[in-house]
């Protein structure tokens, strides 16, 4: 720790650092192997892999989490949190330039974060709970995004229909 001139909060963003750049490599050597998974299961592959970087040093991850919650910590923490879900994003295949890359990314965001916490509690075997609970919120959260988007086709059809009724009506 002494290597670094902030130590507690440079010695994490290191890590994080590192980290993003080990599941890039993993990406890149894994690229046809994650090509042929669901989005879904390419999802959930990528955000395991990265949290297992942190099995290591789960016994201190909660005080790694407190550093990069001090305000003076939060922008770089921000932004290194948006980076990893952007290549995590990336990665998986998503490539959308509307509102629907914020809404992704926020979302990933919450579940890996949700994930996160759920580590520092689990006591199964090689994590086997949490990787489990990973599975089930990138369900989750697909899944919601797949009733966002029928109820918006929904609501276009019928406004759609509406549309031509009010037409028929007046045409009379």
């Amino acid at each position: 720790m002494g290597a670094f001139p902030r130590k507690e909060a440079a010695l994490v963003e290191f890590f994080m650092d590192d980290s993003l750049q080990t599941l890039i490599d993993y990406a890149e050597s894994h690229e046809q192997e994650l090509s042929q998974m669901l989005l879904q299961e390419r999802l959930t592959k990528l955000i395991e892999c990265r949290l297992q970087m942190q099995a290591p040093v789960i016994s201190r991850w909660a005080q790694a989490l407190s550093i990069q919650a001090n305000p003076a910590n939060l922008p770089t923490s921000f932004k290194q949190r948006a980076v990893l879900m952007d290549e995590i994003w990336h990665v998986a295949g998503d490539h959308s330039s509307d509102i629907d890359w914020y809404a992704k990314r926020g979302i990933l965001a919450a579940v890996y974060a949700a994930t996160e916490l759920y580590m520092l509690t689990d006591h199964s075997p090689g994590f086997r709970d949490t990787w489990s609970f990973l599975q089930r919120r990138v369900k989750d959260a697909l899944d919601c995004g797949k009733t966002a988007r029928e109820a918006s086709q929904l609501a276009q059809t019928i406004g759609a229909g509406l549309g031509h009724s009010l037409q028929g009506l007046f045409r009379r």
